[in-house]
């Protein structure tokens, strides 16, 4: 489960960089509604790497509903996030339609990890 590590730790740092360029960067560029929605998928994206974390400190204990579980959140950053950041800067407001289907597969993540718990269980 390397790899979830791996992507825990480069998301979890660039969601500390999104935060940060919000904060020093965009505050004095941006209305603050987009500010708004670029801290929203800054916190989502540190919450989930935080999430992928978890799923590599279970190592190999994981079996086919936590590895989906692991690129449910990855997706569901790249898409939930990467949505808000754009919509954020371009104020192109469309890109609010493509946000909830990141939304989906960040709870569909959570839901496959609780599937993972309840299989596991003694």
């Amino acid at each position: 489960m390397r790899p979830w590590l791996l992507l825990a730790g480069v998301l979890g740092a660039l969601g500390v960089c999104a935060g940060a360029f919000a904060a020093h960067g965009l505050k004095a560029v941006l209305e603050p509604d987009m500010l708004a929605i670029w801290e929203t998928g800054a916190r989502y994206q540190l919450i989930h790497a935080l999430a992928l974390l978890g799923l590599a400190s279970l190592g190999t204990r994981t079996g086919t509903a936590g590895r989906l579980a692991g690129f449910a959140f990855c997706f569901g950053i790249l898409i939930f996030s990467g949505s808000l950041y754009a919509l954020a800067v371009t104020g192109l407001r469309w890109l609010g339609a493509i946000t909830p289907l990141g939304g989906l597969l960040l709870i569909f993540g959570w839901l496959l990890l609780a599937w993972e718990g309840w299989r596991a269980r003694e």
